[in-house]
């Protein structure tokens, strides 16, 4: 790691501080930079997260997608992390905090509000930025690629019944334009903007050519999401400095929830011997979440000014760093991981057939 990527956590807080300064200096000029959507999708950040994904895509080998089978054990325990577990774990970490702990100290006239934006905000795995999670945890890049794209399919289908559940409502409207556009800009554009670059390098220099190309778009990558934070905090800094004790209960069950989780999706890899390139991004798509699509529902079920847009804008705020100390968690813990009785096993039992 570079000197820049060694203190990664102290650049994300101090973008965190000047990210709220600069929102409460100049609301007007981040008013302007909100305001530049299409479908709900802020088409800055959309840039950003371009710049910060584009590098790990280009690293895919579509070729070798087809390696992804060995590891089912993963693909199933994401799948089941994200759609049999976060969505109600989620549902229970609100009725219990905002509904009944927390209850007196937020307004009484939102409370379900919040809380309805806190499932939202579960019923939404995370797309894009996982990918930056993936990548610096060493994840298998094409694991993350299948995974997003399985999760992507299933929540066309899944997202609306699982929160009409949830809600108690007998439907609920999906931003499909916010759904649709998101995963084409997230998604379908820079695969194909990544794979033109692969080829067009690798036909002229080589593997080698491709590694310098990484070497120099790794630090790019990592200042793209830097000023993402800078902007998402920026966008929310009045919001924060007027309203901080409110702000600070809506985290606390994101905060677990996202503990919870990516906690339980890396063990169950780990029981099942799951190797722990796949089981890293396996627990951080667990864990994060798809907050323009949340954001963009809680809009339009609830309204730009309730209670249910707070709580999943607070989702989008505690993203980054609480995402962050999840790659630190596993990135530590990686040779704890291989110590695991299945995953020695397993590796035991590939290098037979090899």
């Amino acid at each position: 790691m570079s000197t820049f990527e060694r203190y990664l956590t102290l650049w994300v807080a101090l973008c965190i501080g000047v990210g709220i300064a600069l929102g409460h200096a100049f609301p007007h000029v981040f008013q302007a930079i909100g305001r530049a959507e299409v479908a709900q999708v802020n088409i800055p950040v959309a840039v950003l997260i371009w710049l910060m994904i584009i590098p790990m895509l280009i690293r895919i080998d579509f070729a070798a997608l087809g390696e992804v089978r060995r590891h089912w054990r993963g693909i199933g325990v994401t799948l089941f992390i994200n759609w049999a577990v976060k969505p109600f774990s989620m549902a229970l970490l609100g009725w219990f905090f905002i509904g009944y702990l927390f209850r007196e100290m937020l307004p009484a006239d939102q409370i379900n509000s919040y809380i309805a934006g806190l499932i939202l905000l579960a019923a939404a795995p995370c797309t894009a930025m996982v990918f930056v999670w993936s990548n610096l945890s060493d994840g298998e890049p094409h694991f993350t690629l299948s995974q997003v794209a399985l999760n992507d399919v299933i929540m066309v289908f899944a997202f609306a019944p699982i929160v009409a559940l949830l809600l108690g409502l007998s439907a609920i409207t999906v931003p499909w334009e916010t759904l649709l556009l998101s995963v084409v800009l997230y998604i379908v554009v820079p695969v194909i903007i990544a794979q033109v670059v692969r080829r067009s390098v690798l036909a002229s220099g080589g593997q080698a050519g491709l590694e310098d190309v990484l070497t120099y778009l790794q630090p790019l990558s990592l200042v793209a999401l830097l000023t993402t934070l800078v902007l998402l905090f920026g966008f929310q800094g009045e919001q924060i400095l007027r309203q901080p004790m409110v702000i600070a209960l809506l985290a606390v069950p994101i905060l677990i929830q996202v503990y919870f989780n990516s906690g339980l999706a890396y063990l169950l890899n780990r029981a099942t011997g799951e190797a722990h390139c796949v089981a890293a991004p396996s627990a951080l798509i667990g864990a994060s979440n798809f907050f323009e699509l949340a954001v963009a529902a809680a809009i339009s079920l609830f309204g730009f000014e309730s209670g249910a847009a707070l709580a999943t804008v607070v989702g989008v705020l505690i993203e980054v760093p609480v995402m962050l100390s999840v790659v630190g968690i596993v990135n530590k813990t990686k040779a704890w991981y291989e110590k695991g009785t299945a995953v020695r096993r397993h590796e035991a039992a590939v290098q037979r057939v090899r």
